[in-house]
């Protein structure tokens, strides 16, 4: 597989560990009375913490570049803001639209995980992990 496809697999996969993250941390915000939007605000923090850690080991790894980690995090978290508008307005409009029911919140991430990923590819590989 050439070096961009397998680049692409892998930031999906690190999207998919990234999208339980976002699930079960989301899941725990609500029984903890936070709200699907305060909730999903959290959940998204979590999950793009999870998917930098990944990333930066093996989907980018040979691209890490010489940023200090905490530099590094600060620059990720801002190029993952573009995608996690996308993101968060998909979320949005699927649980405002959606009927009822105990698995829409994951319904709900899943869209809008699927939604922001362009945004968050190009915001890693041309920003982030330049090397």
């Amino acid at each position: 597989m050439p070096e961009r496809g397998a680049e692409l697999l892998r930031f999906a996969a690190a999207g998919v560990a990234g999208l339980a993250t976002d699930v079960l941390v989301l899941y725990l915000a609500l029984a903890l009375g936070l709200g699907p939007y305060g909730g999903r605000v959290v959940s998204f923090l979590a999950a793009v913490f999870v998917t930098w850690q990944l990333n930066r080991r093996f989907t980018f790894a040979a691209r890490a570049g010489t940023l200090s980690l905490w530099r590094q995090w600060w620059r990720y978290l801002g190029a993952m803001l573009g995608g996690g508008a996308v993101n968060y307005g998909a979320y949005t409009l699927v649980m405002l639209l959606a009927p009822r029911h105990a698995w829409l919140p994951l319904a709900a991430v899943a869209c809008g995980s699927l939604a922001g990923m362009a945004v968050n590819f190009i915001g890693a590989k041309f920003f982030v992990f330049t090397s």
